[in-house]
């Protein structure tokens, strides 16, 4: 494995692309975890099929697999979707794999974030976490991109780019204890700056309630082009999430991004709310690595957490009194692209979503 680049993205000329640029692929990871998945994650390989499946028209697709799942990954895919033996400790490839930034000029770099399971020691979700920390340089060999090694925690649900100079990013994660208590927010936008070509760091406070990944941005909005956000809403005053989603609407509303621009809001209806069912609850073995799932839980539930291909937006189907009108919104942000629902309930019982298992790479 070929050594990491002694620079920064932004220093050689290159950055981020917002996620509705054109792609060439797609990365997932197949999940096995039975701490985390029940039935033996049965069920969530189920539903990792069907985003595969629903995303492959649009972008090839590339399912990373431990040996002992192989053979049961490749049985289950279409023949088109690329299935490679690289292991993990978990499934979520947006935060274990690479930010892919680009030159404008043909050239593709991967960003390689330092991983510690959302919060080390302090607050993580398992351990040991070592697998997940080596899959971005695997992935980027695998692409032919050169990478930077970060020298700072941050996974890639916890940051929204437009492409065009600006991060979207939450306090709760970024300047949580157990990701990089050395670094304050003033290195941390500079960090941001510097690997992902940024100009400009606009900040939510939180994300979604009991989201265990100390509130990543993928879960509450989406940038859906330049200057325009999607943003989890709900107006029940009595739920604790309309006190979260309302202090991230003030903060878009007196925000500009690095164009300038005030940020236009589309407020998508939060699901449920959604809770994890004794017969859930019981199909999780125990384990020592730190997860903890129980029935009656909050499930941190969001439309937020979709996919943008190239040809089609990808989002978990979550709540049938939602399903349609979430759909419908998607399809008003994205009149060129098909909408496509998925089942998204056993993705979201293992603490994420569409978003979440998905990692584009950018043409």
């Amino acid at each position: 494995m070929t050594a990491p680049i002694d620079s920064t993205p932004r220093a050689d000329g290159f950055s981020m692309p917002g996620e509705f640029a054109s792609h060439r692929g797609c990365w997932m990871a197949w999940p096995e975890r039975p701490d985390n998945w029940r039935d033996a994650a049965g069920p969530a390989q189920e539903a990792f099929v069907a985003v595969a499946e629903a995303i492959h028209p649009s972008d090839p697709v590339t399912m990373t697999v431990s040996p002992a799942q192989f053979a049961n990954a490749r049985s289950r895919l279409s023949p088109g979707i690329r299935v490679l033996e690289i292991e993990s400790d978990d499934s979520w490839m947006r935060d274990i794999g690479p930010s892919f930034v680009t030159d404008g000029g043909g050239g593709l770099r991967a960003v390689d974030w330092k991983f510690n399971a959302w919060g080390g020691t302090v607050d993580g979700l398992y351990a040991p976490w070592d697998r997940d920390d080596a899959m971005a340089a695997r992935v980027a060999e695998v692409e032919g991109a050169d990478r930077y090694r970060a020298p700072f925690v941050l996974e890639g649900g916890a940051i929204h780019v437009d492409g065009e100079g600006t991060v979207y990013t939450t306090e709760e994660c970024l300047l949580s204890d157990g990701r990089n208590p050395g670094m304050d927010r003033a290195a941390i936008e500079a960090g941001l700056r510097d690997y992902l070509g940024a100009e400009k760091v606009v900040w939510v406070p939180r994300g979604v309630i009991l989201d265990e990944t100390t509130g990543h941005v993928d879960n509450i909005l989406h940038v859906c082009a330049p200057g325009v956000v999607a943003l989890t809403w709900t107006d029940d005053a009595d739920d604790p999430q309309h006190e979260r989603s309302s202090e991230a609407l003030d903060a878009l509303l007196s925000a500009r991004d690095a164009r300038g621009r005030a940020i236009e809001i589309v407020k998508l209806p939060m699901p449920g709310p959604l809770y994890m069912t004794a017969e859930e609850a019981a199909g999780i073995a125990p384990g020592a690595g730190g997860m903890s799932r129980a029935a009656g839980e909050r499930l941190a539930g969001s439309y937020s957490n979709f996919y943008i291909g190239n040809s089609r937006v990808v989002f978990p189907l979550l709540d049938p009194d939602h399903d349609a009108e979430a759909a419908s919104i998607l399809q008003r942000l994205f009149p060129d692209r098909d909408i496509i629902g998925v089942p998204g309930r056993e993705i979201l019982l293992g603490g994420g979503n569409v978003h979440c298992i998905t990692q584009q790479v950018p043409r």
